[in-house]
């Protein structure tokens, strides 16, 4: 594995932010929701999101998530998707939601 510098990691923006919307996204490649997150004082973003696996939409309302924000944005089927939300792939190619460990302000940088 290649190592970056320290500097290289902090051009990287990752923020938590909360869910706050949710809809399937049939018309993705890969079965997806589309989510709106709240990012406090960066405001509102969408992401596609490979997570259907392990969590329902109804259960991802108010659940705070970890994203990078300072891609650029990709359009995904009829969806542009403004964040990259992380997650830990499983072995099943089951995605596993990075969040903090207590409640946090929405757009809070992660370091």
């Amino acid at each position: 594995m290649e190592t970056i510098s320290y500097d290289d990691f902090l051009r990287v923006d990752m923020r938590v932010g909360t869910v706050v919307r949710v809809a399937e996204f049939p018309k993705a490649r890969h079965p997806a929701y589309k989510l709106w997150i709240d990012f406090g004082p960066l405001g509102e973003r969408k992401s596609s999101a490979r997570i259907t696996r392990l969590y329902r939409p109804q259960d991802l309302v108010g659940h705070m998530v970890v994203a990078v924000v300072n891609f650029p944005p990709r359009q995904i089927a009829d969806f542009m998707s403004e964040v990259l939300v992380l997650g830990v792939v499983e072995d099943d190619e089951a995605v596993v939601l990075l969040q903090p460990g207590r409640e946090a302000t929405p757009g809070r940088r992660i370091l």
